[in-house]
Formats: C-alpha cells, structure tokens, sequence
C-alpha cells in the first residue's frame, strides 16, 4: 500500500502525538520508531511517522537522520511530508528544528512552508507570532528553565530565524480567520518576498483546520501535532482516502508499569498522585553513578511488588535538584546514566510479564523504546490529549503508551491503564 502522508519527528512521544491526531482524523496510522529502511513493514497505514531522538543530537546528526528518514517516506509514496516538533518549540539557539527545516526544503528544491507549533487542545497558542503556554508566553512559562532546552524568547519568528539561514515572517490571526484562501495568498505573497517560512497564529482547533487545508499543495509542513488535523480531509476531497475508520486499543493483560523521567510540572504532579497509591521508587542518580548494582535493585524490588496494581519508577525532579545532579555528573552524563538504567529495566521487566508500558517524558520514551526494540507501532484510541495507546508489531506482546512530560492531568497514569479495561 501507497503512503499518503509522511512525518517526521524528533522524539518519540511528538510522534506518537502526531499519530494520534491523524488517528482521531480517521486515517490507518503506523509509528516508525528509528530510522527505516527496506525491511520495514508499515502493513495497511495511509500515514507513517518516523520517530527520531534527534531533538538534541548533533546538528549534522539529526539533519542527516532526518533527511534519510524523508526520502524514504517519499519513496514509499508520501505525498506530503511534516516536520513534527514539540508544541513548545523545544530546540537549542543552533537548531535543530530551523535546520532540519532548511535541510527538508532544498532537498525538495525549494519552496515555503509553515511554522505552527500550536496546539490549543494542550493550552499551546500562537498570537502576532508569539507562543504562549497557556496563559503565559513561552518565555514566562516551566519551560523557561527546561535542563535540556530552556526556552527564553517566545517569538517564534525571530526563533526560527535565529536556527535557520532563511527568512521567516508572519500570517496574523485575522488573515487565519479569513479562511483558507487567505492564508495561501499570505503564503503566496510572502514567498514572492523572499520569505521560505511563515509563522501562523492559532488560537483554537477551527483556525488549524483552515491552515491545514492551505497547505493542501505544500511539499513540506513544519509544526506540531495540531497542524496536521485537516490535512486528513485534504487527501478525502482528492479522492485518495476513504472515509474515516476507528482504531481499537491494545488487549494485554500482564503486568503494569510507569516508567517516568520528564521534570515537567505535569508529569510531577502525576507521580505524586501515584506515590499516594501505587508502589513507587525513585531512581537514585548517585547510586547509578557507582556501577549497575541500583538497577538490578530496581528490577528486583519492581519484580517483588504485587501484580495486582501498577508500579511506578521514576528520575523525575524539580528543576533545582537537577541542576545539582548536572552540575555533578555533566548534562550530558547524568542524562545518559539515566536513560541507560530506564532502558535496561524495562528489556527486564517487559521480559518478565510487564506488557503494558506507559513512559512520561520525550527523552526516557526514546531510551525505552529503543531498549524494548518494537519496530512499528499500531496507534490505537486517545487516552488523554495528545497521548494515545499504541500496540508493537510483531515480537512478544506489548502495550506502550508514550506522554510527552507537560501533558495528562494528575490521575493520567490510573486513566491511563483504565482505558484497556
């Protein structure tokens, strides 16, 4: 089967969030976790995304991975191809989302696409160019002190400009509320200028249905989940997509686990509300540091636990603990230590019964996947905004559901394992 439409994203949990709305969209949905190849088997899906860990890797690595990961979506016949990144525009000052960008377009020779990072279902809004998380600009919010990709300015045009070597300008709410054929003109017009990007404000799910649906012709979109939401309809009024079908959910029944690594305002409170309920155990860096004597200790004290509830095991911090711990180890060290010991207990632990998985946090969703080796993901039914259940393709059985670290609310874990009952 054809593919019609092809993404990729830099993390596994975007992907996962990518897929899920085109999921709700009616479309067949596979998820590719690293990068394809010939051997890949994305069975009967009308939409494949590529997940990549490439959001703080190396700038040559990840326009390298990404480009790869493009021209084989569009030799398996992508008609259109996004550029996924987070609602928040997670990036460092060199990239990597302007320089993927810049990458995904001359290799497609040229052209112009959107910037729209918006997600309003998640409370992410874009206005006069601004990203704001919910009430706040983005440089007023948590993500202002992010470990990885603090995130100080929330212009998103002067971002952009700042990672890519193209121009970058802006399609104002009002043009969005003219409709469709405006925000083409608009893009249009900004192209004849010289501009490769425009930035386009998004209040609310109907304005990204309109940007959707004007970027019917675009080669290339860049943006987050949300602006994939009409383009389903676009391949519907072309004739090239039936009409909408419904996912179902993954039917394991082993054992249940939450593994958590994201320090995210969100994903804290989550682990609290659990700590009241489950048996949890916090993963002590400092013990990591001294060998693997602590992972085996949480294999086995997880192993020990009743099966008759979830268990919860998590790195997950407040923003000042970390800085310690980076200040200690490294950023780059105390990230790798940690996402190691995740990885090797959940290869254990899935091995032992546990096949159905929920990980909190972009970064510890990649180490784990990647340990847990599932090459394509079925993408099942919405459990909350943005995060779905998805069920891996071949192998031993496993549900695995990946949340990016801001989104769920306090009792998503419990909701979470509710939604296979």
């Amino acid at each position: 089967m054809t593919i019609l439409l092809g993404a990729v994203a830099d993390d596994f949990t975007g992907a996962t969030d990518l897929a899920n709305t085109l999921v709700k969209e009616g479309m067949r949905v596979c998820q590719v976790l690293g990068a394809p190849n010939a051997e890949t088997d994305y069975g009967d899906a009308e939409a494949v995304v590529v997940a990549l860990k490439s959001r703080t890797a190396p700038v040559a690595e990840a326009v390298e991975q990404s480009l790869t990961a493009m021209r084989w979506l569009q030799a398996e016949g992508a008609k259109q191809i996004i550029s996924k990144y987070c609602s928040t525009f997670d990036s460092t000052a060199d990239g990597n989302i302007g320089p993927i960008a810049d990458a995904m377009l001359d290799a497609q020779g040229g052209g112009f696409a959107f910037v729209c990072p918006a997600f309003p279902a998640n409370k992410r809004t874009i206005y006069q160019g601004h990203l704001f998380v919910g009430p706040d600009l983005l440089s007023d919010s948590s993500m202002k002190d992010h470990p990885l990709t603090p995130m100080r300015d929330a212009s998103l045009v002067r971002l952009m400009e700042a990672q890519s070597s193209k121009r970058c300008g802006l399609i104002p709410l009002e043009t969005v509320r003219e409709g469709a054929s405006a925000v083409q003109a608009a893009a249009d017009q900004l192209a004849a200028d010289g501009f490769s990007y425009g930035v386009v404000d998004a209040l609310t799910d109907d304005d990204l249905r309109i940007i959707g649906y004007a970027a019917k012709d675009h080669a290339l979109i860049t943006g987050g989940s949300g602006v994939a939401t009409g383009l389903p309809k676009n391949f519907r009024n072309a004739g090239l997509l039936g009409e909408p079908i419904t996912a179902e959910q993954p039917s394991m029944t082993g054992r249940r686990l939450v593994m958590a690594g994201s320090c995210s305002t969100a994903t804290r409170a989550q682990i609290d509300v659990a700590k009241a309920n489950w048996p949890t155990r916090m993963i002590n860096v400092h013990a990591l540091a001294e060998g693997d004597a602590e992972i085996g200790a949480l294999i086995d004290w997880a192993m020990a636990q009743g099966a008759d509830q979830p268990i919860l095991l998590y790195s997950s911090a407040d923003p000042a603990e970390v800085k310690e711990i980076q200040a200690q180890y490294g950023v780059t060290e105390a990230g790798e230590m940690v996402e190691r010991a995740m990885g090797i207990i959940a290869s254990s632990l899935h091995g032992a019964g546990f096949d159905r998985i929920l990980v909190a946090g972009g970064e510890t969703s990649g180490a784990v996947t990647t340990a847990l080796k599932p090459k394509t993901l079925r993408i099942a039914q919405e459990i909350a905004t943005g995060v779905p259940w998805t069920e891996a393709l071949g192998g031993a059985p496993l549900a695995l559901a990946l949340k990016s670290g801001n989104f769920g609310g306090p009792n998503f874990f419990a909701e979470a394992f509710e939604a296979l009952e």
